[in-house]
């Protein structure tokens, strides 16, 4: 039953006969729930409820040591926190899949009481909570990475953890390049080590475009890398002071080529969650006023995710509005 819940393989997950029925709204957009997979939802609601049985028998179809999407899903959970930890303690058969569950449970648990706030922004207090939220997740997910070496997912929260406590540049290179080392071109760590590479956290200007030039010329055709092209503009958009300086026909081009040899090339697989790499290049392609940003929206069929639109004051509204202008 467990087989791919501890990272053993398997087929990935068939996206129809698992589809939620998408619930329309009067502008045709909707927030996409549980990667818009019925199995993914089952997960959600029996971690809501604090169930760890179901949980484990929910989370059977899926390897949660290699996918990223699945135990964000967990991670993002308010209330997970308060219950996880038995399972930890208790559940020894089960200890390394919960230890990940917890760890990546308390990276995002810390930097919701660190809050977005600009650093200087943010009080003692939520300093102290969150350096010790960072400092339990840190100990778990090494447990996991440890007992379970061939996982890359704990990795990823490991650069998210290194980044908050600020434990530099070393340390952050070595736990990407563990990452890499078990899957060089998983997305999700090449996105983590984008934010690192933005000015706010130490980088310097362009040196994250750069990175993302590099490594999507790296990847096959049709390959999802190429989100971190997209991903490198919109962190762009965000340093800058200019909210139109996407909109130059160097960037357009460049934005539709990535597009169009990645999410909308004919090889591209759209796996479970492949809504969240659309929204991507949907919010990159219409910052820069490209048209090929009609083609994502009418792919995408109205499926709104929180990720990247957090970065607009009114998300889903913008999305909506950028969706009708192209």
């Amino acid at each position: 039953m467990f087989g791919k819940l501890f990272g053993r393989g398997g087929d990935g997950p068939g996206a129809d006969p698992y589809a939620l029925p998408a619930p329309r709204r009067k502008n045709g957009t909707y927030a996409l729930r549980a990667l818009g997979d019925t199995r993914v939802l089952a997960v959600v609601e029996a971690a809501d409820a604090g169930d760890w049985e179901a949980v484990k028998a929910a989370l059977a179809p899926f390897d949660l040591g290699r996918d990223h999407q699945v135990l964000g899903q967990l991670a993002v959970l308010d209330g997970v926190q308060d219950w996880i930890g038995r399972a930890v303690e208790e559940d020894k058969e089960h200890r390394v899949p919960a230890l990940l569950i917890s760890g990546a449970r308390h990276v995002n648990w810390g930097w919701e009481a660190r809050t977005s706030a600009r650093a200087v922004d943010v009080t003692r207090e939520q300093w102290q909570v969150f350096r010790e939220r960072l400092q339990l997740a840190e100990r778990q997910l090494f447990e996991a990475a440890e007992l379970r070496p061939d996982w890359i997912t704990p990795w990823r929260h490991l650069l998210t953890s290194a980044r908050g406590m600020s434990l530099g540049s070393t340390v952050a290179e070595t736990r990407r390049d563990a990452a890499l080392r078990r899957d060089p071109l998983d997305l999700e760590i090449h996105l983590e080590w984008l934010s690192q590479l933005q000015p706010r956290w130490g980088g310097e200007p362009g040196e994250a475009l750069e990175f993302a030039r590099a490594a999507f010329a790296k990847a096959p055709e049709g390959h999802r890398l190429g989100c971190v092209v997209a991903m490198a503009y919109i962190e762009e958009w965000v340093e800058a002071d200019d909210g139109a300086c996407l909109q130059q026909p160097r960037i357009r081009s460049e934005l539709r080529e990535a597009a169009e040899r990645s999410v909308l090339h004919h090889a591209y697989e759209r796996r479970l969650g492949w809504q969240g790499d659309y929204n991507i290049f949907a919010m990159a392609l219409s910052l820069a006023g490209s048209s090929t940003a009609s083609n994502v929206f009418r792919e995408l069929e109205g499926a709104y995710t929180e990720w990247p639109w957090t970065y607009m004051s009114e998300p889903q509204k913008t999305y909506a509005r950028f969706r009708k202008a192209f």
